[in-house]
C-alpha cells in the first residue's frame, strides 16, 4: 500500500497544503485569508500551521504592512514535494482494483 504522508493526512493540514500548493511557486498567502478560506479559529489554524513548520513544510513569515503586524505562509519546496507524493499516494489507493465504481 502507498505511503501516506501523517502530517499531511490530518483532514485540516491537508486542506492547508492543498491551497498553499495551488498557489504559484514562491507565492504567500496571508493567515487571515488562509483563515477565513478554511473557516478557522486562529487557534486552531496556528496549532496546524506549526506542526507544518516543523516538518519543514511551509515557511512563517511575519512582517509589518504598515504598522499592522501581519502573517505571511508560503510552502517549502519540501512541503511541495510531499504534498504530491501525498496526493499520488491517494491516487493510486483510489485506483487499485476492488477500488473502482463501475457506471452502469
Amino acid at each position: 500500500m502507498p505511503e501516506l504522508d501523517p502530517i499531511i493526512h490530518q483532514p485540516v493540514r491537508l486542506q492547508i497544503m492543498a491551497a498553499l500548493t495551488a498557489l504559484p511557486e514562491e507565492a504567500q498567502m496571508g493567515f487571515v485569508a488562509l483563515r477565513e478560506m478554511l473557516e478557522l479559529t486562529d487557534g486552531n489554524l496556528s496549532i496546524h500551521l506549526r506542526k507544518l513548520e516543523e516538518a519543514g513544510y511551509i515557511s512563517v513569515e511575519k512582517a509589518f504592512v504598515g504598522r499592522k503586524p501581519r502573517t505571511f505562509i508560503a510552502v517549502t519546496p519540501q512541503g511541495r514535494a510531499a504534498f504530491e507524493a501525498h496526493v499520488q499516494a491517494l491516487q493510486a489507493i483510489l485506483n487499485r482494483p476492488g477500488n473502482q465504481t463501475s457506471s452502469s
